[in-house]
């Protein structure tokens, strides 16, 4: 059964998609934790961070360019944003669909709450 993510790529759910090439789709949180807080996602489905295998290195290198790219084009490269790549249960991922968080537009506070 295809992913949340796997559907927006594919263009079968409506996204504010802000980045897209033949590898990866960026595009709008729907529940934002920030002013700013789009998702990166690979164009084909990596479950995990523990399923990124070697022939995956250029694609993961690849999301953190275009990250840095749409921080700038965001406003927010100079103030300062958050890359995010929660892992399984215990680690916060939801969608079983490798994805970046990019998230910024103000003080983000601790990275893990105490």
């Amino acid at each position: 059964m295809p992913t949340l993510f796997e559907k927006i790529v594919q263009g079968d759910i409506d996204a504010d998609i802000v980045y897209q090439d033949d590898s990866i789709t960026a595009f709008r949180d729907i529940n934002p934790k920030a002013p700013v807080h789009i998702l990166l996602v690979p164009n084909k489905v990596i479950a995990t961070a523990n399923d990124i295998g070697a022939g995956d290195e250029v694609l993961v290198g690849h999301m953190m360019r275009v990250a840095a790219d749409i921080a700038r084009n965001e406003g927010i490269a100079e103030s300062g944003y958050r890359l995010i790549i929660n892992c399984n249960d215990d680690g916060g991922q939801e969608v079983y669909h490798l994805h970046l968080h990019l998230v910024g537009g103000r003080p983000l506070g601790a990275m893990v709450p105490e």
